[in-house]
């Protein structure tokens, strides 16, 4: 068991992601209480009956009142309005983070409202499945995993040793941690998430406006590749469209990357230029092992879900 390091956490929202910060902090005993706030009556019964939290609540300036560490855990587009909410019970000191796909536009919700006195560390575990809800977390969610923070440009001492406070929490939980300029994030998981995530709703849209033409055959006879498209398209809806909403920029530069290469492909398809097929297709390859040898190909969790990216 790790040492205490927030003697009360709160976390606002209790998905996948929020819960299983909860129980993971629990696992490795390094928070005290715990408190929830959810706008969802569903979630709050749920919550209250899993019996992880120590108090739970609708009010987010309640649940956050004299918290070390508050963790927003909500839709990306849902987290300003509840740090506003929040912000009157907010102790100055205590450290604020949340754990979106999209570092930019929280990085400024939390900006707008929350007062200098208390350390705002935006933070994104790149961690996941496709299950949602507050019955779908669980403790090794975050095991050798990656987890970015984008401080904000502070120099200050106490700042610094908020950040490396935060560091060691998601250390404790399994995570590796890094640093990275809150828009260079953005661009990044453009390319590594969001756009992967957009494809694959597309895809998945696209075969059942086909079913009635098919017969129902797309779906009887799903390889595995279309089997991992529809387990990605069945993330959370509301989480991601408020992702390419708030990360619409970098999501519609990297679309257009990939709509160009994809035309290239097309071309060579059309006319049989095989030697271009196999080279894109060792290229790749090489990636995927790539991704394989740094660890992000992860076994499965005993419970039959496979890991993904939380956005």
């Amino acid at each position: 068991m790790s040492q205490i390091q927030y003697a009360k956490m709160a976390v606002i929202g209790c998905g996948l992601i929020g819960s299983s910060v909860i129980r993971a902090a629990r696992a490795r005993g390094v928070v005290g209480q715990i408190a929830v706030a959810d706008p969802s009556p569903v979630v709050r019964e749920r919550v209250t009956a899993l019996g992880f939290a120590d108090t739970v609540t609708a009010d987010p300036a309640e649940a956050v009142a004299d918290a070390d560490l508050v963790v927003f855990a909500a839709p990306p587009l849902a987290i300003g309005p509840a740090a506003a909410q929040a912000a009157p019970g907010l102790k100055p000191g205590a450290t604020v983070t949340d754990v979106g796909s999209v570092k930019a536009a929280i990085s400024e919700a939390f900006a707008a409202v929350i007062p200098r006195s208390v350390f705002v560390v935006p933070g994104h575990p790149i961690a996941g499945t496709e299950q949602s809800g507050p019955d779908a977390g669980f403790a090794s969610l975050f095991e050798n995993r990656w987890t970015i923070l984008t401080p904000q440009d502070r120099n200050d001492a106490p700042y610094l040793a908020a950040v490396a406070r935060l560091t060691a929490f998601w250390q404790a939980l399994g995570a590796q941690v890094e640093t990275m300029d809150e828009r260079h994030h953005d661009l990044v998981l453009a390319v590594t998430s969001h756009l992967p995530h957009l494809i694959a709703y597309n895809i998945v849209g696209t075969a059942a406006d086909l079913e009635e033409l098919t017969r129902g055959e797309v779906i009887k006879y799903s390889a595995g590749g279309f089997r991992d498209f529809t387990r990605i398209a069945a993330s959370d809806p509301i989480m991601w469209r408020d992702v390419f909403l708030a990360n619409k920029d970098a999501v519609l530069e990297m679309l257009g990357r990939f709509t160009e290469d994809l035309q290239a492909l097309s071309r060579a398809i059309r006319w049989g230029e095989g030697d271009k097929l196999q080279e894109l297709f060792t290229r790749t390859r090489e990636i995927r092992r790539g991704v394989i040898d740094a660890g992000q190909e992860t076994a499965e969790p005993d419970f039959g879900r496979s890991h993904r990216d939380g956005g």
